[in-house]
Order: C-alpha cells, then structure tokens, then sequence
C-alpha cells in the first residue's frame, strides 16, 4: 500500500482525508498549465550562494555529500505524479522517497543518484512519497527507473543513493493552489535544482516562513504575503527573491532565475 494524506484546497476543506492507497493527484493540480503570453515574474539572488557540503545549514535528513545505504522497490507511476503534486512528469526517472527521508515533504523535487551492486546507475526525481512500512533509505521507484537497475522480477535489491545537483536549462516556477486568494493560499515552488529549505513571504516587518505540508505546498492561513514577494532558499543556504507573482490558481508562472549547480 501506498499512500499520503489528501491536501485541502482551500480553507473550508482544510480537514485532511484518510490514508488510501497511494494517493492520485487531484484533477485540479494535473491540469495545471503555464501560459506564455504574459511575462515571467523576476527573481534576483538575495545572497551570494554558500559552498556545498555534507553540513548545508539547511538541509534535513538528505545532506550533500553523503552516500545512503538502503534498497529499491518499484511500483507504477503511470504519470509521474504524486504526493509532492507536481502534476506530470516530462519522463518517468522519478520515485517515492520513504517516510522518514521525505520529511514533510523537504525530499520533493530532490534528484538522486541510485546505484545497484552490479554498477548500474540511475538518476530520479523525488516525486512522491512511499509511506511506512517503507524503512529509512528505501526508494521506491518506477517501474521505468528499477528496469535501469536490474530487472523487474527482482521485486527488491540492495542500493546506495545520494542527492545530486544537476545541469539543466529550467528555471524555477511558482503556482497558487486551488482556491488561493488574498485571504488564504497556498504556493509551491516546481523546477528547483536543489531541495527547497524555506518559503517566506514579504510582509511590512520583513520576510515571514510559511508552513510547509505534506503534500508540498506552503501555507498562508490568513493571506499574509499572498500575491506578493517570495523569498525562496534552497539546503545551501542560497536565497531567491521573486516578485510579481499574482495569485493566479492551478497556473505554472515560469521565473527567470535558478538556484546554482553544486
């Protein structure tokens, strides 16, 4: 079984569902979409970025620089899509990262350098969540990604993994969730090139943190900060501030900076 708490979409369904199966995204999230007619919001770096190490002051249980000992499962993603809510997948090299490394979901969007006894190697994007029993170090990948490391029968072998901070030419992008306005919302980050440690919004006193939830959005209970600046900080400590960013729901806003390779 595999599973995760259903997320509200808006305020007056705030109370979360039972554990199911493991959970579908909701239509609303999958159909997000990105529109290119209006201009991307700007970002700049607030702070120049820190050196990679196995002690990023941000990072939770997942460090740089450090080699994981667990082993590998593998269920149908069909999509891609999962418990972080990113909608689908561009490929199917994605996984569930178990339990206790996917802590609240500070595991999601993190890509992972799997390697098998025998050598072989695959890179994944943590997509979802394996819920317990899955133990500490275990990943749970697609079918797709398991078959680059032995082959399906196996059912489940011994791995190593660890994070990576890879190449690519995306930037970060921003969405409002469901039901988001200037009196609640909820705002997920998509595309970062390392993990994402904090959220925080800009307020008349300085920058304030939002909740981050399970299934991978940030909260503003009582709309402070909605619609307006976002400061957002990866495990290393490096900062980017994003402005114009209107609350547009279920909407893929594109920015036009990204945190930097380690």
């Amino acid at each position: 079984m595999r599973g995760i708490r259903i997320p509200p979409s808006s305020p007056p369904q705030a109370a979360h569902g039972p554990r199911l199966g493991r959970r579908r995204t909701p239509a609303t999230a999958a159909s997000a979409t990105t529109s290119p007619t209006r201009p991307s919001p700007t970002a700049t770096r607030s702070s120049a970025p820190r050196p990679a190490s196995g002690a990023a002051p941000l990072a939770g249980r997942i460090k740089p620089g450090t080699t994981y000992d667990g082993v590998a499962t593998h269920y149908d993603a069909k999509d891609g899509d999962g418990a972080c809510l990113y909608g689908p997948s561009p490929d199917l090299m994605v996984a569930a990262m178990n339990h206790t490394d996917y802590e609240t979901s500070q595991a999601c969007g993190a890509y992972i350098l799997v390697r098998a006894a025998s050598g072989a190697s695959v890179t994944v994007r943590i997509t979802n969540e394996c819920p317990l029993p899955c133990a500490p170090g275990q990943l749970d990948l697609s079918k797709e990604a398991f078959a680059k490391l032995a082959g399906l029968s196996a059912g489940r072998i011994p791995i190593t993994w660890s994070l990576l901070s890879p190449s690519t030419s995306d930037t970060v992008s921003v969405r409002y969730k469901t039901g988001s306005s200037s009196r609640w919302c909820g705002i997920q980050a998509l595309g970062h090139r390392n993990p994402l440690a904090r959220l925080e919004v800009r307020t008349g006193s300085g920058w304030s943190r939002l909740t981050r939830t399970e299934y991978n959005y940030f909260l503003s209970h009582d709309g402070t900060g909605c619609g307006g600046s976002l400061r957002l900080t990866d495990i290393y400590g490096e900062q980017l501030t994003v402005d114009g960013v209107a609350i547009r729901p279920d909407t893929v806003q594109p920015t036009r900076v990204q945190f930097t390779r380690r």
